[in-house]
């Protein structure tokens, strides 16, 4: 009976302990992170997830879940046209891209079936009414302004109308922030303007046009990291504003140019940048179709010293007998142009040119075979000779079979980089010639004269081919595609890439001044405590005519060339082609036919060679024929 009654308890707790394992059971106290127990004795991850070990059901305690990238191979979940994948912790979504959107309005979707991504249409309208009366505005002024005369007003007045303009298009633009694109034409103005209130999720490129010509603005630029407010750009065409200003205000007045565009002006607001990110594009459509003119691309500059066109900061992209594309860094309230330059090849200097350079290779190669041959004159002075030499060969060879090779752009990018190489190689072996000549003059009458040599032997070498080599190195790597022109394989102007060759010249042209008057200085000096050792008179006459020579020939020639700009440029650029292109004879003359030695070795030849002919004759009719009788 005492059995009987403890059974209910019993079964009570019977009951108990089976609720309480079935309430534990799936509840491990060891599973890690992103994880869940299985049977009470293993832990598998949650779904999206995968254990670090790569099994599905594990023990260790210090295992851990991690995401899995369904959006990556290699799942790469395929989300369907226009659409992508983002991955979340724990899964994924799919959601359309920059200026797409989906029919049913939901931000994202996980199947792609559900892809109904439709392409964005801004709303455009025909503007405003402020922004009509802007226009309006606008095209009164630049109708009344058309006539002006006084040229001392006129840049000040083009700046006045470009940043009136596009000051009170930018605010009609921003007082209406729901009119996505404004479009707004009349005779002589034309307007487009964009308004982004969405930080860029429907466009990453902003595209405008006016009247015949296009811009292209990183949408990013113009939001300038204001993703709360509205932002505006403003893109504007004036097809009369050419006849108030023309090219005559450019900066480079040593070019012939003249407007071939419509003058168009980018803005952005409502703050006021003046640089951007990455650069505008701009398309112009020619006024006149000229296709042998060279195409420049310009903005309207505004500084202190006054108003005017420059290049700085834009670059030519693309051109055609119809259209050209510029690249600019900077916006603001100025306006971008494309002016023409007219440029004429002169046939008579392309004849002194051509004439004077083969002749000058000729000179250049017998210099070369006599500084290798003559052994009376073979010492460091002959080594540097010879270098110089042989750099003005093989540049001027190369001018004049490949300088005009401008069919294949890759070609004429490598034959432009070798021209920048072997005339910079020239010029180093002119510094080193320069330095010798002065060392040379400093210790004329020292006794530790052979230290120059062992020290110009050491250094010329790695300095007259490694120092070019390292400036054409870095210039190649920073701007390659300045490399080569449309119509020479030479630098580029643009971004003044041609300083990466006149800094080096004009650096060399100045150390080799200084060395040319320290020479003169030492010589003059040395004849006022001179002896009457007629050697020592000799030495120093001749170091004097080597270094006038050295200046005039090596320096002044291309100075010449630098000084081609303004009135005088036409007249600088005969002095420079005619000295120019003379300099193998110079070098040939100076330092070979000048030369005793040289001379005394050239009369031996002649002479061995006479020998020769007699010997040869007189073998012919015998013995005992004389020289004299032979006829």
């Amino acid at each position: 009976m005492r059995a009987l009654s403890l059974l209910p308890g019993l079964c009570f707790l019977l009951s108990l302990s089976g609720v309480v394992a079935q309430q534990t059971k799936g509840t491990c106290t060891h599973c890690p992170q992103d994880a869940f127990c299985v049977n009470a004795t293993h832990c598998t991850c949650n779904h999206g997830y995968n254990s670090e070990s790569g099994k599905k059901y594990f023990r260790f305690r210090f295992e851990r879940c991690e995401d899995i990238d369904e959006c990556k191979p290699p799942i790469s979940i395929y989300c369907g046209v226009n659409a992508e994948c983002q991955n979340i912790k724990g899964g994924f979504y799919c959601h359309c891209i920059a200026g797409y959107k989906l029919l049913s309005g939901k931000p994202q979707f996980k199947d792609s079936n559900e892809n109904t991504c439709k392409k964005i249409t801004p709303k455009t309208t025909n503007g405003t009414k402020e922004m009509q009366q802007v226009i309006e505005d606008t095209e009164t002024l630049l109708i009344n302004k058309t006539g002006l005369q006084d040229t001392r007003n006129i840049t000040s007045t083009v700046t006045e109308i470009l940043q009136k303009v596009e000051s009170d298009v930018l605010n009609a633009a921003l007082a209406a922030p729901d009119q996505e694109i404004q479009k707004v034409q009349k005779s002589t103005v034309a307007v487009e303007t964009q308004v982004v209130t969405d930080n860029c999720s429907k466009r990453v490129i902003l595209k405008l046009n006016a009247q015949v010509n296009s811009m292209e603005i990183h949408c990013k630029d113009v939001i300038q990291g204001d993703i709360q407010g509205s932002s505006a750009v403003a893109f504007i065409s004036y097809s009369s504003l050419g006849k108030i200003i023309n090219a005559t205000s450019f900066e480079e007045m040593n070019e012939k140019v003249y407007l071939n565009s419509q003058v168009v002006s980018a803005a952005i607001g409502p703050k006021k940048i003046t640089s951007l990110s990455q650069p505008v594009t701009l398309s112009f459509q020619h006024v006149k179709v000229n296709p042998t003119d060279k195409k420049i691309c310009v903005y309207w500059k505004s500084t202190n010293e006054g108003d005017r066109w420059s290049k700085d900061g834009c670059g030519l992209i693309q051109e055609n007998k119809t259209h050209t594309i510029c690249n600019c860094t900077h916006l603001s309230s100025f306006a971008v142009l494309m002016a023409f330059h007219d440029q004429k090849e002169d046939p008579a200097l392309t004849v002194i040119t051509y004439v004077g350079l083969s002749f000058s290779l000729l000179c250049l190669l017998l210099a070369a075979l006599t500084f290798l041959l003559c052994k009376a004159i073979q010492n460091t002075s002959t080594s540097l000779h010879l270098q110089l030499s042989l750099c003005l060969f093989l540049a001027h060879l190369l001018f004049l079979t490949a300088i005009d090779r401008t069919e294949n752009k890759v070609l004429c990018a490598v034959i432009a980089g070798a021209l920048h190489y072997l005339y910079l190689a020239s010029f180093t072996w002119m510094l080193l010639e320069g330095l010798h000549l002065f060392l040379t003059a400093r210790n004329l009458t020292v006794v530790n004269y052979s230290s120059v040599n062992r020290f110009m032997k050491w250094l010329m070498f790695p300095v007259g081919y490694g120092v070019p080599a390292v400036i054409v190195a870095i210039s190649a790597a920073s701007r390659p595609h300045l490399y080569g022109t449309p119509e020479r394989c030479w630098l580029h102007l643009d971004q003044k890439f041609i300083w990466a060759f006149l800094g080096p010249v004009c650096a060399i042209f100045c150390v080799n001044f200084v060395f040319f008057l320290m020479v003169f200085w030492i010589l003059k000096r040395k004849l006022s405590s001179l002896n009457s050792e007629v050697s020592t008179i000799r030495n120093i006459k001749m170091l004097t005519v080597k270094a006038t020579a050295q200046f005039f020939i090596l320096g002044c020639a291309w100075f010449l060339g630098i000084l081609q700009v303004g009135p005088a440029a036409r007249v600088m650029a005969y002095l420079f082609t005619i000295i120019n292109s003379l300099q193998g004879f110079f070098i040939f003359l100076v330092y070979c036919l000048l030369s005793q030695q040289v001379q005394k070795w050239f009369g031996e030849i002649i002479k061995s060679k006479s020998e020769s002919e007699i010997y040869t004759l007189s073998s012919r009719f015998g013995p005992d024929s004389k020289p004299s009788e032979v006829k």
